[in-house]
């Protein structure tokens, strides 16, 4: 696991918190006044009073924490499925994952045996600068020893974690070197990557994969763009695939740079129906060049704008299956003891002016269970399954029909494997299930995994029938039976991507793991015609 905090704060005060979610929708808005805002209402007041008589009068001593965290959720989910109250303890790490980077000294790591494992230094942090490895045992931390102790990660997070330019001093055990190594290492910001790869498929043909959207996402994905483009990319495809969106700036500063200046990127309206446009601004640095979008049914919010402008403006093609369906625009606001809201507050609608936002109205439940419907209905193996309605139909400027409510419908279909075994496989890839035990596999040889380069590892087998074995023997332990005769190759496929995550990153793991994938592989033929 990676480093993290967790702070716990005093306890909610009920009066301050409820306010402030009902007063939620009005923040950051222009026409209203402090004042305006802290102004009696009967209704507010109501709340207040029944919150503070459980508290002081209930036959009970009552959790005021729990009953505030009841009431704030029971208003938002009132409102729709996308307005939500972010408790503390996820509120921090939530944030962090956002901004694109945390203070800590760069490491993923397991606890075994009591002992601090390293699974992998992350690019860019201040542990692989100073030659910290993989399988490397961080045994003490400014003295303070870190192994035989019952200690949580998150005790373990908090000796490793620590003011930005402070120094910690880390005593570490490597394999095969009989005294322990020394590392003064100077915590700093260490990236918290949302570009997962960026490489060649063929030597026209370049790969981006955003998995969200964070306050980093424009600058990584510009310089990964430009890579490419240096590397002789006349073409793109930005893979989106189960991107659950984030902030709206960073998808429209992409946009921006597939698109002429003027070019209609996004419409907002909030509830007074005042409308605010986005256009693409400067010269984009892949204008001419062609693109493919690929999507799928996990593809939402700020992935969709990008589709969707895109598609409307005729840029490129998408690829893959009908996106998520969330068109609202979203707003946070801390309530000032850790915990946050974030509250819709607006809709937004592509260039065409269509709505993407599926339907909401027959409750939550429905709503999140629509994959299971998409399923049902064999919407997910073929496209004719879509329902769409005419009197949702738009056409864009280059004369192609697209439809709103309810998703981005991609140009060209790609349905998905629905095979169970595969999908088990494709779950525990992405899960982390075979992660531990790749560590093990790693650990067995160290010094060799560790001292192949990586266009070395790339062009060996890596994984064999002994390593598959041990393999079944741990998914047995794991309580997790996999039948893998018909689907070898793949899954000897994803435990090499898994091995190559935690000896090269995350380019590494994209580039095995795309291998015969039905969405890169429809791209690469596209390509060439």
């Amino acid at each position: 696991m990676k480093e993290r905090s967790n702070k716990y704060l005093p306890l909610l005060l009920g009066f301050a918190c409820a306010l402030g979610v009902l007063l939620g929708a009005a923040l950051d808005f222009s026409n209203y006044t402090s004042s305006s805002l802290l102004s009696t209402n009967k209704k507010k007041e109501k709340l207040a009073r029944l919150i503070d008589y459980i508290e002081y009068e209930y036959v009970d001593e009552v959790d005021m924490d729990s009953i505030v965290d009841v009431t704030v959720n029971d208003i938002l989910s009132d409102l729709d499925p996308h307005s939500v109250y972010i408790p503390p303890a996820e509120y921090a790490s939530l944030s962090e994952s956002m901004k694109g980077d945390f203070v800590g000294i760069g490491v993923s790591f397991y606890n075994v045996n009591d002992t601090i494992a390293v699974i992998q230094t992350l690019e860019g942090g201040p542990s692989e600068k100073v030659g910290i490895q993989g399988g490397d045992r961080i045994l003490y931390a400014n003295g303070e020893p870190l192994f035989n102790k019952n200690i949580s990660n998150d005790s373990i997070t908090e000796h490793l974690k620590g003011e930005e330019n402070s120094k910690v001093v880390l005593k570490v055990f490597r394999k095969g070197i009989p005294e322990l190594l020394e590392f003064s290492v100077r915590r700093g910001k260490v990236p918290l990557k949302s570009v997962d790869a960026a490489y060649m498929l063929t030597p026209t043909l370049g790969f981006i994969k955003i998995n969200r959207f964070a306050e980093s996402t424009y600058k990584e994905f510009k310089e990964s763009l430009l890579k490419l483009k240096a590397e002789g990319a006349k073409q793109i495809a930005l893979d989106l695939r189960n991107n659950p969106g984030g902030y709206l700036a960073e998808a429209t500063q992409i946009v921006d740079e597939f698109l002429p200046e003027d070019k209609l990127v996004l419409i907002t309206k909030n509830k007074k129906g005042a409308e605010e446009k986005t256009y693409a601004t400067k010269e984009g640095n892949f204008e001419k060049g062609r693109l493919y979008v690929l999507i799928n049914e996990n593809s939402a919010s700020a992935s969709e704008i990008v589709a969707g402008a895109l598609q409307d403006n005729d840029k490129g093609l998408i690829i893959g299956r009908r996106s998520y369906g969330k068109g609202f625009v979203q707003r946070e606001m801390a309530l000032g003891d850790g915990s946050a809201v974030r509250l819709t507050i607006a809709r937004y609608y592509t260039p065409t002016g269509r709505s993407i936002q599926k339907p909401y109205d027959h409750g939550n439940k429905e709503y999140f269970n629509d994959y299971l419907n998409r399923y049902r209905n064999g919407e997910l193996i073929s496209a004719d399954s879509i329902a769409v309605a005419d009197s949702l139909r738009y056409v864009t400027p280059g004369g192609k029909v697209v439809y709103g409510g309810g998703g981005i419908i991609p140009d060209v279909f790609v349905p998905k494997d629905t095979n169970f075994e595969k999908e088990s496989l494709n779950l525990m890839l992405r899960s982390g299930f075979m992660d531990r035990f790749i560590f093990e596999v790693l650990e067995s040889n160290r010094a060799y995994y560790n001292s192949l380069s990586e266009e070395e590892f790339m062009k060996q087998e890596m994984v064999d029938e002994e390593i598959l074995g041990k393999f079944r023997a741990f998914t047995r332990r794991e309580n997790f039976e996999v039948k893998v005769s018909a689907y070898k190759p793949v899954l000897k496929r994803y435990l090499k991507a898994t091995m190559a995550q935690q000896l090269y990153g995350s380019t590494a793991f994209e580039r095995i793991v795309n291998e015969g994938d039905r969405m890169i592989t429809k791209v690469i033929e596209l390509s060439e015609k």
